[in-house]
């Protein structure tokens, strides 16, 4: 097993590099070297987003209203992140649906931007994500949100690995893909986060993975494969999916 994380530090601190705005120093040409031998440690940056952000709203809950607590949740996360999964949300949505040719739909996705799908994209988006984490909070189920969170990234890299990259560049396709050893890894941490949530978390996986299994699908269909945008798509419509399913049961 040790082989597999010949520097755990360092693979931390790329994962954390890619997935939010914390100021740390990317090698890219070390990036590229490991060929996605970081990929390992998403579920663990998963972890620290989701916890912060459901302490902030759980903290804010003492104060406020459940919905504005899931407000600052929301707030918080995507300064965390640097709202980079609700752009690729966006960029996907215009893309999809607003070309007519797999080139078509990857040039609007390139583009900076935003059009009228990927505003109602953004806006339904994130006022389900508030609405349910609203919901969550009240009713105590914040471990449940941040097992959510945690799952949203490592659908990410079933993405990756069940897809090929549809543009064959760019910053997703020189970090690398993840392999069976990383992927097997990131899911393996991630069943561990999800056993504190049982029984649950099970039905909520269940719904997490068709949010997950849609947007591979529609990617396939509209693009042939995976871009940055399509991962980011995927963390929201997944955690989205879960967090509609754990309000159904909680």
């Amino acid at each position: 097993m040790s082989a597999f994380f010949p520097n755990i530090w360092h693979d931390i601190k790329a994962a954390a590099g890619i997935l939010t705005r914390i100021p740390v120093q990317l090698d890219d040409a070390a990036l590229a070297r490991r060929k996605g031998q970081f990929f390992w440690a998403f579920p663990l940056i998963g972890l620290a987003v989701g916890g912060i952000g459901a302490g902030i709203g759980m903290l804010a809950l003492a104060v406020f209203p459940a919905t504005l607590a899931a407000l600052f949740s929301v707030l918080v996360i995507a300064l965390i992140t640097g709202a980079l999964h609700e752009d690729g949300l966006a960029d996907c949505a215009d893309g999809f649906w607003g070309g007519h040719t797999p080139q078509k739909r990857l040039a609007i996705m390139k583009d900076s931007h935003i059009g009228t799908y990927g505003a109602l994209a953004l806006v339904l988006g994130i006022g389900l994500r508030i609405a349910a984490l609203g919901s969550l909070f009240a009713s105590g189920g914040w471990v449940l949100v941040i097992a959510i969170i945690v799952f949203s990234r490592t659908a990410m890299l079933v993405i990756m690995y069940g897809l090929p990259n549809a543009r064959g560049a760019g910053f997703a396709h020189t970090v690398g893909e993840p392999d069976q050893n990383q992927l097997g890894i990131a899911i393996g941490l991630t069943a561990l986060l999800l056993l504190v949530s049982l029984p649950a978390s099970l039905a909520v996986l269940l719904a997490a993975a068709t949010g997950c299994a849609l947007v591979a699908w529609l990617a396939h269909k509209k693009i042939g494969g995976y871009t940055g945008d399509v991962l980011g798509a995927t963390q929201q419509v997944t955690e989205i999916f879960g967090l509609l399913a754990a309000v159904a049961l909680l």
